[in-house]
């Protein structure tokens, strides 16, 4: 028998002398056995380990990420999407100006003396060219500052440009493509302001049901008709532009796209109605437009002031049009943003009283009445929270421990993860599972289980569900098995320290 000692810092095994050691055969035995264990080891649970090594490693963990199959992305406001740099391109190729005082695209004349440069001519000049992606965007944003106002006011800075919808279309399918993203669900209006303009025509009344005939009645089959129009048109653009059907065809054309209408809420309620009525109808006719939501600033005080009349407004048509599912903007709200009782019922409102079968954001649910019977009730009925770090930090400045990511989890609440408006916040989906992992402490099962929510949760098609499902446990199963076959580096002592 051989003899141990015992040294300050523990125990030392020492070998007896009649211990052969390790010969070449007892070494090549120790290799087969170790092999036939690591056979043993499925791909996903390498990857898992792997993932596990890399998760502190922030250059080796964009790698993995960056590859790692990522489902869809379910909350995508489509203008909110395209970066700066193709607005003002675009704007360029129209022959608009800029007007220099505020950064914002509009048409005219130009005239650089007047403050109204061609917008070719911004993009020449690097400083000019600077300040407008910044005015346009998050990019290089004080902190100190107020990040809402800056982030909402965005959008009105983008002008005509923002009406390429197909231009819009192909870059964040292309985009989507390039991230391993494979299904969108893109927030859009797409009537040319129809619904908008018969709302004027026919005014209000508080009766639902008058006021939805007396819509209907002014000829809104025009609104249906004018949107499949516009959709036809910006696909076949998006088509054009990714070369889809040819032999260089952009991947972006295989990423399927769907569009959640959208309704301006902090507008008169004659409005918000007629618009409502239109995603309803327009869903029921289109099979490409699968939802509705409500958008704009959820603390702007028409919306803060008509929030319950909206709600009803759903309930009252949701029974109408039955096959068509709601998702909401709701709990987009911090502590001091409103007045507390504005914070206390919006998850609530949304999911019982107008049924939204998923919510936006949810940031805010922990300051809702009886908080934890709604994560309850909210898991109970699967009702999925789109999740959209990057946003709720540069609007909200809600992020690390105070964001409510962690606690849906744990109450069993399903979430999936979403960019919201990635070219005003300056993201991607890869940044938003990275900050998924950075900030939220999220593992890579988790990570996964997120992705297929994301397909699971979509509001297409049960056909199309089924393929996209299949497609991304096959992305899922190449990816493992890539990743667990890979020589990974060798980790040095040092790099391995605390």
């Amino acid at each position: 028998m051989g003899s141990f000692r015992v040294s300050g810092r523990g125990q030392t095994g020492v070998r007896p002398r009649s211990d052969p050691g390790l010969t070449p055969r007892r070494a090549a035995a120790v290799a087969l056995a170790l092999a036939s264990l690591a056979a043993t080891i499925s791909p996903a649970a390498r990857t898992a380990r792997y993932f596990a090594s890399v998760r502190n490693d922030p250059p080796l963990l964009l790698a993995f990420l960056t590859a790692m199959p990522k489902g869809g992305d379910l909350h995508n406001h489509l203008s909110g999407s395209i970066y700066a740099e193709s607005y003002l391109r675009w704007a360029a190729e129209d022959n608009l100006c800029v007007f220099t005082a505020t950064m914002t695209i509009v048409e005219g004349g130009c005239d650089a003396q007047a403050g109204r440069p061609p917008a070719s001519a911004v993009i020449r000049n690097a400083a000019l060219y600077s300040q407008a992606i910044d005015a346009m965007s998050m990019r290089h944003w004080d902190r100190a500052l107020n990040g809402h106002d800056h982030f909402f006011a965005s959008f009105a800075k983008f002008g005509p440009p923002s009406a390429k919808l197909g231009e819009m279309i192909a870059e964040v399918a292309a985009r989507a493509a390039a991230e391993h993203v494979s299904y969108l669900e893109l927030m859009v209006t797409t009537d040319g302001g129809l619904s908008t303009q018969k709302a004027a025509a026919v005014g209000w009344v508080n009766d639902f049901p008058q006021v939805r005939e007396r819509l209907l009645g002014a000829g809104f089959t025009d609104v249906v008709a004018a949107s499949s129009k516009r959709l036809d048109e910006a696909e076949a653009r998006e088509r054009e532009l990714l070369h889809c059907g040819a032999p260089q065809a952009d991947a972006g054309c295989r990423v399927t796209i769907r569009y959640i209408w959208q309704v301006a809420r902090a507008t008169p309620p004659e409005m918000v109605f007629a618009q409502i009525l239109a995603g309803f109808e327009i869903a029921s006719h289109d099979p490409r437009v699968v939802g509705v939501n409500l958008v704009q600033p959820e603390d702007a005080p028409i919306a803060v002031r008509d929030f319950a009349l909206h709600m009803k407004m759903l309930a009252y048509l949701g029974a109408q049009y039955p096959r068509v599912p709601l998702t909401l903007h709701a709990g987009e709200l911090a502590e001091g943003l409103v007045p507390p009782d504005a914070i206390r019922s919006h998850v609530g409102e949304s999911v019982r009283v107008a049924g939204a079968r998923r919510i936006g954001h949810g940031t805010a649910v922990m300051y809702e009445d009886a908080a934890i019977d709604l994560l309850k009730e909210m898991a109970a009925r699967r009702v999925l929270v789109e999740i959209a770090l990057t946003s709720n930090d540069l609007i909200l400045g809600v992020k690390g421990d105070r964001h409510p990511l962690r606690t849906y989890l744990q109450y069993g609440v399903p979430v999936a993860l979403a960019t919201d408006d990635a070219g005003v916040s300056r993201s991607t989906m890869t940044l938003e599972y990275r900050k998924a992992v950075e900030e939220q402490g999220l593992d890579y099962p988790t990570l996964k289980h997120l992705a297929r929510n994301s397909i699971d949760y979509s509001f297409a098609d049960e056909d199309t569900k089924k393929r996209l499902r299949a497609d991304l446990d096959s992305a899922f199963a190449a990816f493992e098995r890539e990743t667990a076959s890979a020589k990974q580096p060798r980790r040095s002592q040092s790099s391995q320290q605390p």
